[in-house]
């Protein structure tokens, strides 16, 4: 049996790794959303309710702490703090809107 030279051993890794690469390309753009349908959709922020939530999170998180169950009253604070986050991104996507109309 022969050995390969190094010439062809890299065009046939070169050809496949284009292939594949290429295929998933492929797959990517055929299963992915069009773009018009993903920002089609419309956002509602309820910023009242989610800052009701927050609050009671918040205060779940006192209550927990003060019983001693601290990891519990860890995760519903990191909960009220993605509430705020998201409360500040509600706020900040209104105050800078610009339409494009």
């Amino acid at each position: 049996m022969k050995n390969a030279t190094p010439l062809r051993r890299t065009l046939t890794a070169l050809t496949a790794t284009t292939l594949l690469a290429g295929g998933l390309l492929f797959g990517q753009t055929v299963t992915a959303t069009p773009a018009a349908a993903a920002g089609g959709t419309k956002i509602v922020c309820e910023i009242d309710k989610m800052r009701q939530q927050s609050h009671e999170l918040r205060a779940k998180a006192a209550k927990l702490q003060r019983l001693g169950a601290t990891t519990e009253a860890r995760k519903a604070r990191a909960q009220a703090d993605a509430l705020d986050r998201r409360i500040r991104n509600c706020i900040d996507a209104d105050d800078n809107h610009k339409p494009w109309n």
